[in-house]
């Protein structure tokens, strides 16, 4: 550290700590009688905890602001507003969050993501589903976006019309925190998402914008002619260049340009303006405040603006994210934060810390199991994992297969570089090979946003049609069934023993397949997403319990795998070491806690594969283990031989 970066910060924690002697007389006097002795002097141990990182990072944010420490007090009286608002059900699960903070990396973390409508209908039915998801071992629920929409573009739910106000068709906010609350008792986490980068043109904030008013007006970014939209556009790619060019839209009623990075109707707030923090600040408790335990951000890269840049992982957007951590960690501790950024890989990692995301989805993982899936060779997955894997102590992956987003490949170019291929003919081989444009490919996918200037895409499609189950079934081949349901388990295996949360897409446990009705929906017609985003289908999963059909057997197989996980001590809070098995088309890793260890491997090829018995002896394994997916002993006194697509969970014999 040098003498500038010791001086500041020799200034920040004598300004911080002056700041909140000033502040908390204040504060007390406001709101202290409001609350039980014990419960205020908790509340204000965090917060005098977490001050110094707030004022670090709102001061960097909004310092040169004439202003500031008024923003600054109106920030805290937020925050201890909607604490103070906190039901006590949602303190206590607080406190117990307090003494185990790191309760997000048990082994016990299964996850389940789906559309609410789609999966059950609405809020209240999906109580009724509950015991669909205790029975499959599920710990953690994301919802896709809930919240009140416009009717028709709306993102697939992405573009927020109210932060308090549930979509009609779902049910009300009292439906959502009654869900949440039913989840909590049987063991489950509700995660949702927080779109806090921008909001539905229809929002309250953006309709007082287009009525004329000034102040609403710079929540957003806005200008008056195209100087400033050219300027910054110099520098920035485009997002989704099939639907509008640039990143901006004219709105004639005001006669500005404003700034819209996704799609015309989702205007990006501009977090420059420090009421927008603060406003952002009480929606994102007020949530909490329903029971929310995990909260999504959405296009965290896309927060702070900077001209001559690409306006993407700026380090602002580092700040903010960073500044309401402290402020959560200060009024509702039992929320922690996930990050979403589909980026490259070094910079997905920045944004994983216990100060800012100890959660983020992990892209780079789904991305490289397509292709080594594709290719049946494990070279890159294992380069790039050994690599990128491991993350901060008290930080986890939030592990999937696929989302209801478009499969992108977030790989690193120096990585395919590494390993002998061309990285752009090697994405273009992906995006041809799952969109079944490659001889053999047993793929049935559809491309997203295909650039048609440079023939960039990413793909649609649901696993088990990714998988080959598809194109399988039609062509009524059972050894190619066979293939598919092992591919399904293949990937799904990698990502519940790996190390993090694995995330199942709901359908994909009973191999669901692409459903091509979408494109008779006038709102649906052209977002190839909504292959993959059909409503869940209960007369197949009733097969669910039948070994004999191809359903049972994809259930029953990812089911053995999440008990697998949930009842091994190795699954623990662990690390996870990447291995090079001596073979170029079987991945493996070790997961370690304490006194246990398993070793995994996974043979990503159609065709068998052996491993030299010496090797293994190397790593530790004896001639007689224990694979505990399969549940049977083997002896391998010359060598291990993988089946074609094989998960393997090696233990020791004691």
């Amino acid at each position: 550290m040098n003498h500038s970066s010791i001086d500041d910060a020799r200034w920040l924690q004598k300004h911080s700590d002056a700041s909140l002697r000033r502040l908390l007389p204040r504060i007390e006097e406001r709101y202290k009688a409001q609350t039980d002795p014990a419960e205020w002097a908790a509340y204000i141990d965090r917060l005098t905890t977490y001050f110094p990182q707030l004022f670090k990072r709102l001061h960097g944010l909004y310092g040169q602001h004439y202003d500031f420490f008024y923003h600054l007090e109106s920030i805290l009286a937020s925050a201890t507003e909607m604490w103070l608002q906190r039901p006590a059900e949602l303190k206590a699960l607080d406190a117990m969050r307090e003494l185990d903070p790191h309760w997000y990396q048990s082994n016990r973390m299964v996850g389940a993501m789906c559309y609410a409508d789609l999966f059950a209908g609405d809020l209240k039915r999906l109580r009724e589903r509950i015991p669909y998801l205790t029975e499959l071992g599920i710990t953690y629920l994301h919802l896709m976006p809930v919240f009140k929409v416009p009717q028709g573009d709306n993102d697939g739910g992405y573009a927020v019309s109210s932060y308090r106000e549930i979509d009609p068709r779902l049910g009300e906010m009292n439906d959502l925190r009654e869900l949440a609350t039913e989840l909590r008792h049987h063991g489950i986490s509700l995660v949702l998402d927080f779109v806090y980068n921008h909001t539905s043109d229809e929002h309250e904030w953006a309709q007082q914008a287009l009525r004329g008013d000034e102040d609403h007006q710079d929540y957003y970014r806005m200008f008056p002619d195209r100087s400033m939209p050219d300027a910054y556009e110099r520098s920035m790619g485009e997002i989704f260049p099939e639907d509008h060019p640039g990143a901006f839209t004219y709105r004639n009623r005001i006669k500005k340009w404003v700034w819209t990075t996704f799609n015309t109707f989702q205007w990006d707030l501009n977090y420059e303006n420090p009421v927008v923090f603060s406003g952002m600040l009480e929606e994102m408790l007020f949530l909490a405040n329903q029971g929310v335990e995990i909260l999504r951000l959405d296009a965290v890269a896309f927060l702070w603006k900077r001209l001559g840049t690409d306006c993407q992982n700026l380090p602002e957007a580092h700040w903010i994210i960073q500044a309401f951590n402290a402020l959560v960690n200060i009024a509702a501790p039992a929320m922690v934060f996930k990050s979403e950024a589909i980026v490259h890989p070094d910079e997905v990692s920045k944004y994983i810390s216990p100060q800012e995301c100890p959660l983020s989805y992990n892209p780079q993982l789904m991305a490289l199991l397509w292709d080594a899936l594709a290719t049946r060779d494990v070279r890159l997955l294992h380069y790039a994992m050994e690599r990128r894997f491991a993350i901060p102590e008290g930080c986890a992956w939030v592990n999937y297969v696929r989302c209801h987003d478009d499969i992108g490949w977030a790989f690193c170019d120096q990585d395919v570089e590494a390993v002998g291929f061309d990285p752009r003919a090697h994405r273009d081989f992906l995006t041809r090979f799952y969109t079944n444009r490659f001889e053999g490919s047993f793929a049935r996918g559809a491309p997203f946003q295909e650039n048609p200037d440079t023939g960039d895409a990413r793909v649609s499609g649901t696993c088990a049609s990714l998988c080959g189950l598809e194109q399988a079934l039609a062509e009524s081949d059972e050894n190619e069934t066979e293939l598919a349901i092992r591919r399904i388990l293949l990937l799904h295996g990698v990502i519940i023993t790996i190390g993090g949360i694995p995330l199942i897409y709901m359908g994909d446990e009973i191999g669901m397949l692409n459903d091509y009705s979408y494109d008779k929906d006038p709102a649906k017609v052209g977002d190839s997403r909504w292959l993959h985003r059909s409503a869940f289908d209960w007369e197949r999963a009733e097969q669910r319990r039948d070994p004999a059909t191809t359903v049972g057997r994809i259930y029953q197989g990812i089911l053995r795998l999440i008990q697998l996980r949930q009842q091994n001590d190795a699954f623990r809070r662990t690390e996870t070491e990447i291995v090079n098995t001596g073979n170029r088309h079987v991945f493996g890793f070790f997961r370690n806690h304490e006194q246990h260890s398993l070793f995994v491997l996974a043979n990503f090829s159609e065709r068998e594969q052996r491993l030299e018995a010496r090797y293994l002896r190397m790593m530790g394994m004896r001639k007689s283990m224990v694979d505990l997916f399969a549940g049977r002993t083997i002896i391998a006194a010359q060598e291990l031989v993988l089946e074609p697509y094989q998960l393997m969970v090696l233990s020791r014999l004691h």
